[in-house]
Formats: C-alpha cells, structure tokens, sequence
C-alpha cells in the first residue's frame, strides 16, 4: 500500500530542488507527472518532463473526471491525471505532487493523501533568493514576493511544515515524512497482514 504525498511551497523556498534530491535518494519515491496544453520548452521531453497535450484533449480529460487536480497558469493548463497516479501506487511506489495549494484543496477532495508545505526562515532569506536568481526585474521581484506571501498563509490547511533554512535538514525532515508515514497502523497492517495474523 503506498502514499500520496503533496509537496507545496511559494517560488524560492527550494521545493524543485528537494523533490529532486529526495526522488534521487529514495528509489520507491516517485513523481506524478503532469499534463499540460503548454508549448515544450527547448530540452523538454514528452512523458518525461509532462504530458503535452491540446487544450481540447485537456478539455475531454476534465470533462470526463481524469484529473485530481487542474488549474489555468498564464493562459496554459496543468492538471495532475488519476490514471498515471494510480499505475504508480499499483506498483508500491509512493507519489509526490508537486502543486500549489489551491491544487492541494482539490487532491484532498479526491483521494487520500499527506500535505507538506515547505517555507523559508525568513522573509529577508526569500527575498534574497528570489534576488540571487539573477533573472528578473525588481517588479518582478517584488510580485513575486507579494504572491510568495499570500502563499505562505495557507501554510496551516497543511499536514505537515518543513522549514527550508539548511538544505540537507530540510531534506533528512522531508525523509523522516515519508518513512513515518509507512509506519502508520493502516500501512503495516497491510503489509504485515499474515504475520500479524500469526502474532494475534
């Protein structure tokens, strides 16, 4: 029996480079991968990075109830499908979705599943993130540090909190997460169904 496990954060808190640390250190960890009716960038491979699909094949997938989650981001859709989720559970492998928390609130109406929601140590450490990138404008900066804001007050509709201060504690707390959550009645009694018969 395996878990679904929603990892959130506001753009600068590291979350891309946790999942990617964490899938790389745990081989029975994996991630959702996402359809979405965006152009692929240059280096981007289909299936492997998302699903590229048409709007209208996006359409027909929402209209027949395919995703646990979906939402419109500057004009493009991104939806996490039940079906890819599931082949993954189905050979013991616990999920990561890799969402915001607005998609968050529509897994958790769908399917079962823990909620993390990583932050920063502070605003000044966002803040000097968001500037270290190198890449955008102050405006954009400073939207972004509006939008990171309003994100992180949703921070309590989730199960868990890891505070993103040092990378390598960060990552050991998210580990801890995931092993504590194999570790729950429901799951050990499912694995260990015969040998419990046996005990009790």
């Amino acid at each position: 029996m395996a878990n679904i496990f929603i990892i959130s954060a506001p753009s600068g808190c590291g979350k891309t480079s946790l999942v990617k640390a964490l899938l790389e250190s745990m081989s029975d960890l994996c991630a959702s991968i996402s359809h979405t009716t965006r152009t692929p960038r240059p280096g981007e491979v289909d299936g492997e990075n998302y699903h590229f699909v048409s709007k209208e094949k996006f359409n027909d997938m929402c209209s027949e109830g395919a995703f646990v989650e979906h939402a419109e981001v500057f004009g493009n859709y991104y939806g996490s499908a039940k079906k890819s989720i599931s082949k993954e559970l189905e050979q013991n492998k616990d999920v990561i979705l890799e969402i915001d928390w607005q998609g968050a609130q529509q897994v958790k109406q769908n399917v079962a599943a823990l909620s993390i929601f990583i932050l920063p140590p502070t605003k000044e450490a966002l803040l000097s993130r968001l500037q270290g990138r190198g890449q955008d404008s102050q405006e954009i900066i400073n939207k972004r540090m509006a939008d990171a804001e309003s994100e992180m007050s949703h921070f309590y509709e989730f199960d868990f909190v890891v505070f993103n201060d040092d990378f390598d504690t960060a990552l050991e707390d998210l580990k801890h997460i995931i092993f504590s959550a194999r570790l729950t009645l429901k799951e050990q009694s499912y694995k260990y169904n015969n040998l419990l018969k046996q005990l009790i």
